[in-house]
């Protein structure tokens, strides 16, 4: 058997044994990320930007930190319209999308790219109605596409995390989304933790969402984002703004949703002081 021969014959191998190193590596550096924490003028910045950070319970504050550098490592930020993203803004928008999974496995394994508007951005939108197709133009704060990106006005980024209780914040809002599409698809039903049942969780959000859109059609004042009663899908993303910024409010009027996110989290936000 020539050289050549015998090269060929193990290349499978060698191909092989590269995968497998290159896993372990990227292994290691997550549980090392994971592992590490913040500069004291990192966490400075988050506190100054994310007050909400600033009630956190000491051990999840802890692993908030190493999830914030998991992230860092893995996206890229893209400033447009003349924007230049700073490390606070980076900051910022990490430890916001990061406070959904800071205690679950769950992470965005598709994502690694988010564009940062200075402000509002104009998006095209297409819709059907029978066989007419029309395209609008319309206002957006932020935007969450299936595997990423996702796009957010930096405006309404600072905004909504400058108070904590105001139930409006637009990166709980897209990164809810994000989480929801790990399931292969957006469409208001996320990969639910052990224990959580399905007919529970459609049970909740389902009643929920019929409450929300009568009182919006009779004008009648919500818990939730008006936004919420165009779609499931987006009632599901303003619930998770309020179960973040308006937990005590949200466990008190419709618990059964709160119960479902605190499961699906694996947090309880209203009994953070």
């Amino acid at each position: 058997m020539s050289t050549g021969q015998i090269i060929l014959l193990f290349l499978p191998v060698l191909g092989a044994c590269a995968y497998a190193i290159r896993a372990w590596s990227r292994r290691r550096r997550r549980r090392r990320l994971l592992a590490s924490g913040l500069q004291d003028r990192q966490r400075a910045m988050i506190e100054g930007s994310v007050p909400l950070v600033r009630s956190l319970p000491s051990d999840l504050r802890r692993k908030l930190e190493g999830k914030i550098n998991l992230f860092l490592d893995q996206i890229r930020f893209v400033g447009c319209n003349g924007l230049e993203v700073t490390e606070e803004m980076r900051l910022s928008i990490a430890a916001q999308a990061c406070l959904l999974v800071v205690n679950t496995d769950t992470w965005y394994r598709n994502l690694y790219t988010i564009l940062v508007y200075p402000d509002a951005f104009t998006s095209r939108r297409k819709e059907q109605n029978g066989y007419v197709v029309t395209e609008r133009k319309t206002a957006r704060l932020g935007e969450s596409w299936p595997r990423g990106p996702v796009v957010l006005s930096w405006t309404d980024v600072e905004d909504g995390a400058a108070d904590a209780h105001d139930g409006h914040n637009v990166v709980f809002h897209e990164f809810a989304h994000q989480v929801d599409d790990l399931s292969g698809h957006t469409n208001a039903i996320p990969v639910l933790s052990k224990g959580q049942s399905f007919r529970d969780w459609e049970h909740a959000f389902v009643d929920a969402f019929d409450r929300h859109v009568r009182k919006v059609e009779y004008g009648h004042k919500t818990l939730f984002d008006a936004y919420g009663a165009t779609s499931h899908v987006e009632f599901l993303a303003v619930a998770v703004e309020v179960f973040f910024e308006k937990p005590a409010s949200l466990k008190r009027e419709e618990p059964a949703v709160y119960g479902q996110l605190a499961s699906l989290f694996r947090l309880d936000p209203a009994s953070w002081n």
